[in-house]
């Protein structure tokens, strides 16, 4: 089988979402079980909860104070609504920090994200901007920051400078958001299957575990791998070798 005919996953997913981190564990955990995991490709797309957030926080806000004010609630009643959250992914083996967190557009590490899955690391990628923000605790709109995490995940500056200074990475974020629009996306994570069946939110693992195998036995019928029993002659070879 061409080792590019797999079958696509594809997650809407914001940096700054919780229930996104959480998902991709699930996902992850679904997927480690499946005997065919490797004729599986994931890939992430971008998705903004709130582009409205000034750009210029310079991480002076955490997301419950932001949350607490642009949200009309108290600071009280932000922590209640994240204490669900919070044990949430515990049970997903995260511990996330609302409190420590802060603030912050998304747009540019989205743009970084986009680099990233040209060069095959989109995973790794996401993987290291949700640590970044709900674990450290780090400005993920800080230009510092999205260069450190960028270098680590194994972009150089070069290509890093590039994805958030080409206006094609920028065009490549609006276009997913635009994407996730036009297939009725609400709300992330987003999980779509062989482009037949979605998953919308951080659901339980069975229901990733379900849905891989529902689409991945369609996807596979429509991809049969052909096998020959070859009887072997003389014959000339695309390197030019004829024995």
């Amino acid at each position: 089988m061409n080792e590019n005919n797999k079958m696509k996953i594809e997650v809407w997913s914001d940096v700054a979402c919780p229930f996104c981190y959480i998902g991709k564990r699930h996902y992850e955990s679904a997927i480690s079980k499946f005997a065919d995991a490797n004729n599986i490709e994931l890939e992430w797309k971008s998705f903004q909860l709130d582009p409205t957030i000034p750009e210029d926080l310079n991480g002076k806000q955490s997301v419950s104070a932001y949350l607490s004010a642009s949200k009309g609630m108290t600071l009280d009643q932000v922590a209640q609504m994240t204490v669900g959250v919070t044990e949430m992914a515990k049970n997903a083996g995260l511990s996330l920090d609302f409190e420590k967190a802060v603030a912050a557009n998304t747009f540019n590490a989205h743009r970084i994200i986009q680099k990233a899955k040209t060069k095959g690391l989109g995973d790794a990628i996401e993987e290291a901007f949700f640590k970044a923000h709900f674990v450290d605790g780090l400005d993920v709109a800080d230009k510092e920051v999205l260069m450190s995490i960028g270098e680590k995940t194994g972009l150089s500056k070069e290509e890093i400078n590039d994805a958030l200074s080409n206006d094609e990475y920028a065009y490549m974020v609006q276009q997913d958001i635009m994407e996730s629009r036009n297939i009725g996306v609400r709300g992330v994570p987003f999980f779509v299957f062989n482009r037949k069946y979605g998953i919308s939110g951080a659901q339980p693992v069975e229901v990733f575990t379900n849905t891989i195998e529902k689409s991945y036995t369609e996807w596979r019928k429509d991809n049969e791998v052909i096998t020959l029993e070859i009887n072997e002659g003389p014959a000339c070879t695309t390197d030019g070798v004829c024995d």
